[in-house]
């Protein structure tokens, strides 16, 4: 579990169509998962499901679905939806965008999945994402909101994004029967 497992990346550029069926299947795990989550006040502050699917799609097919994903999902969420709210999108994309680029840079530079991987990727982009949030509004209580109020989500995407993950990770490998 802690030991670095083997992991195939399958690189999907934006000319290929398996990119975008890949992207939909993940925006739609990011626009169901936030319904459900929503059910418990405060959910989505809680478990942060915008970001979960983005971490898989990034990792498993690189930073171009990976950024589809980012940006499509709290978009056609905010337009379906309402949540998350305008006012929040902006801080929500920039962390969703940084969680693409850090997964998929993380998954092509190791080639190796373990939970330190997926920890590394979920506590650099909400580090990073936390400044500019900061940035953005000037709130330091907002910007940290997900560290004091998200902890469960993130535990989520650490643990269910290395299991999940971990099953995908010979999904595409051609030397793979």
């Amino acid at each position: 579990m802690f030991a670095p497992t083997p992991f195939y990346q399958l690189l999907l550029t934006f000319s290929g169509y398996r990119s975008y069926t890949f992207a939909i299947l993940f925006v739609t795990g990011n626009l169901l998962l936030p319904q459900l989550t929503h059910l418990i006040p405060q959910g989505g502050l809680i478990f942060l499901p915008i970001y979960f699917f983005t971490l898989i799609a990034a990792y498993k097919f690189g930073w171009q679905v990976g950024l589809l994903t980012a940006v499509l999902s709290p978009v056609i969420n905010n337009l379906l939806f309402g949540m998350p709210p305008a006012f929040v999108l902006p801080a929500i994309l920039i962390k969703s965008c940084l969680l693409a680029i850090t997964a998929a840079l993380v998954a092509a530079r190791f080639k190796k999945l373990s939970l330190l991987h997926t920890l590394f990727v979920v506590v650099a982009y909400q580090v990073i994402g936390s400044l500019a949030e900061w940035l953005l509004t000037g709130s330091i209580d907002k910007a940290v909101q997900d560290f004091t109020t998200g902890i469960p989500g993130m535990l989520i995407q650490v643990v269910g994004g290395y299991v999940l993950l971990l099953k995908m990770k010979n999904y595409g490998n051609k030397t793979v029967g």
